[in-house]
């Protein structure tokens, strides 16, 4: 199937083969979630998608997920230089970022929100938490609300792309505070707290606190109730991104309704296991991510067919 979408895309160059399959394969494996809703794309959009997806995780790798020996700060820095002069050029022998290329020059997607996400992984290496909601929200405009701004050309608008943008960008920050809540556990083992502090505190809750639930496996009751809270916000953004679906080009909507149905449900789940984070990874089942698809699947080809 992936020959196909390379071929739908036209996307004929053997090195760019190489460089697609490599960033779907990335896909496949991290983003479970974004692989199977990007089946209900048209095959020619899905290499973008891919390509796109699999940037994020490789440079989020580079982070989370160092190689014994090396300096993740030089290596981002290498990425950001490669990914610019291929920009420039026109062409990268990389073997992730020549597809990125071909699908930021393909696409017109602006290299400014590329560089706002490597920011953000940078960040990553030196800071470990965040005072407030202002200081969050400087990291997740790079690491998330530019995803979304990235893949309105690709997905394609009925309305004008300025229009649908602020729903793509609150979108990308749903996702990503969605991510926050069910990762506690595993970002505390890496040494950071995607939650802001004061609102935290609100509820007497500190990082102290959280390590205390993260160590028991289980969730203290000033924890639970700072959680809910923090379900709140976040549901009041997906409720900002929802309008931004029937802003898409018909034959995109299923793609990204099965993503925002999909992970809309996390947070059902974390309410369903009383907030405990901190001993199981909360994810949504296989029987209702099927479920989910196979509804959106058919929505997808009368789509197509309507197109």
């Amino acid at each position: 199937m992936s020959r196909r979408e390379l071929a739908a895309a036209r996307i004929t160059d053997p090195r760019l083969h190489e460089a697609y399959l490599r960033c779907r394969a990335l896909n496949a494996r991290h983003g479970r979630t974004y692989f199977l809703a990007t089946r209900l794309l048209r095959p020619r959009q899905r290499p973008a998608i891919h390509a796109l997806y699999g940037f994020a995780r490789y440079t989020d790798d580079i982070v989370d997920h160092p190689q014994p020996g090396t300096d993740a700060s030089a290596r981002l820095t290498r990425v950001q230089d490669e990914l610019s002069e291929g920009l420039r050029t026109g062409r990268s022998a990389h073997p992730v970022l020549a597809a990125v290329v071909d699908t930021t020059r393909r696409f017109g997607i602006d290299p400014a929100f590329h560089t706002a996400f490597l920011a953000s992984m940078r960040m990553d290496l030196t800071v470990t938490g965040y005072p407030d909601r202002a200081s969050l929200r400087r990291y997740v405009h790079g690491s998330a609300e530019v995803i979304g701004l990235q893949l309105l050309p690709v997905l394609g608008t009925v309305v004008d792309p300025a229009e649908a943008a602020p729903h793509a960008a609150a979108l990308g920050e749903a996702f990503q505070l969605t991510n926050f809540l069910r990762d506690i556990a595993e970002d505390l083992d890496r040494g950071r707290v995607y939650l802001p502090e004061d609102e935290l505190a609100a509820y007497g809750v500190d990082r102290g606190l959280l390590m205390w639930c993260r160590r028991a496996g289980r969730v203290e009751p000033r924890v639970r109730r700072a959680l809910a809270d923090q379900i709140a916000f976040t549901r009041a953004v997906y409720r900002r991104a929802r309008p931004g679906i029937r802003m898409l080009d018909p034959a995109s909507r299923p793609c990204v309704a099965t993503a925002f149905a999909l992970y809309a449900r996390i947070l059902d789940h974390i309410e369903d296991q009383e907030y405990n984070v901190f001993g199981t990874r909360v994810k949504v089942g296989n029987p209702k991510r099927l479920a989910l698809a196979g509804g959106a699947a058919a929505r997808a080809l009368w789509a197509r067919a309507a197109g």
